[in-house]
């Protein structure tokens, strides 16, 4: 069945999807076409899936990093056992799952009728959603807690689905969700403003490279964490100062340089990343990609008056605010590459080899 821009064709009963059969390695991924199509309940919209970006939480669900009882990088971290906390939640996952905590889509049906005017909406979904339980910090993820984005459709409630009206492709604004909101809600727990001083890690990849245009968007200067190879691409987003990856921040940038510490990398050189804060600075994270476990000396944190910030929960307005980004041309996409959705392997593979600044995104196949 072909499919033409936002129009509506009759939905089938059955759809390709990208199955998660179990915790480990790129075998776990499973390409099907024979998954019944969800159907959207009681304010629910069924989207069909357009693009949807690659990201680290993907892999680490995969691979079930989650769990505490790993302690390595991503880069070395092996499968878990029986996977008993591997998921968000810390709870075990039920598989198959359908992953992809990012979704571009249309609006093809809904399940009330007081969002029928919603079909055929161009759509981003929020990845981070808040749980229907309404308890505070408290989150159900794309991808993992409910079905995502790797497949020909998707069922999520209509709060949670964003219209975005903008000359982007489909690919660029599959790019978006995950990586953007959670740099967005980096910079917006941390108070981030244009007096601010922002050292941003790992900003290379998908979250790192968002937040480096999002802190400028706001007027702050950015000195940027990355890898030697990458200095001009990441300069041509907006940094205003590199640091090469491997050198101490201390030495690069002298003790209390800056503001504002964006982390998503933690690992050996963490404390590093306390030395260099002014005094009443700011960490916020959302990533541990250089291992989980850090040492923390209690003395630099209560002397210094830092303020240490997990950032996960995604209030309302972070999301809504991003979309406007989009519409006013604040910011713009950065899509390294594009992969048919059943190349989804090989695009895990290159994501994880990291030779690229950006996002990777699958795309559906021209015929489905």
């Amino acid at each position: 069945m072909c499919w033409n821009g936002s129009m509506q064709s009759p939905i089938p009963e059955t759809m390709f999807a990208v199955l998660l059969t179990g915790h480990g390695g790129l075998d776990k991924l499973e390409y099907r076409r024979d998954v019944p199509v969800p159907k959207p309940g009681r304010g629910e919209l069924l989207i069909r899936v357009s693009a949807a970006g690659v990201n680290n939480t993907d892999l680490n669900t995969r691979i079930g990093w989650y769990s505490k009882s790993v302690t390595a990088s991503t880069d070395e971290a092996l499968p878990v056992g029986d996977g008993s906390d591997g998921g968000w939640s810390g709870t075990p996952l039920v598989f198959p799952i359908i992953q992809g905590a990012d979704v571009c889509g249309y609006v093809v049906a809904v399940g009330d009728a007081r969002d029928d005017d919603r079909i055929g909406e161009r759509v981003i979904v929020r990845t981070m959603q808040q749980s229907p339980s309404g308890k505070a910090f408290e989150t159900v993820t794309m991808g993992s807690e409910m079905s995502g984005g790797f497949a020909q459709f998707v069922v999520t409630r209509s709060s949670e689905a964003y219209q975005v009206r903008s000359d982007w492709s489909d690919s660029d604004l599959g790019s978006i969700p995950c990586a953007y909101s959670t740099a967005e809600n980096l910079l917006h727990r941390a108070s981030v403003t244009s007096s601010d001083c922002v050292l941003i890690t790992g900003a290379s990849g998908g979250v790192g490279s968002a937040a480096v245009q999002l802190a400028k968007r706001r007027g702050a200067r950015v000195i940027a964490m990355v890898g030697a190879a990458k200095e001009r691409a990441v300069r041509d987003i907006g940094a205003d100062e590199i640091v090469v990856r491997g050198d101490d921040p201390v030495s690069a940038l002298g003790q209390e340089s800056v503001d504002v510490v964006i982390d998503l990398v933690a690992g050996a050189w963490w404390p590093s990343l306390l030395n260099v804060l002014r005094r009443g600075g700011r960490l916020a994270t959302s990533g541990a990609i250089a291992g989980p476990i850090v040492e923390l000396d209690v003395r630099t944190l209560y002397l210094k008056d830092l303020t240490l910030i997990g950032a996960t929960f995604q209030a309302p307005e972070v999301f809504a605010n991003l979309v406007g980004y989009i519409e006013r041309g604040e910011i713009r996409p950065l899509v390294h590459a594009t992969y048919p959705m059943d190349a989804i392997a090989d695009a895990q593979a290159d994501f994880v080899a990291k030779d690229f600044v950006g996002k990777l995104v699958l795309l559906p196949p021209y015929e489905v």
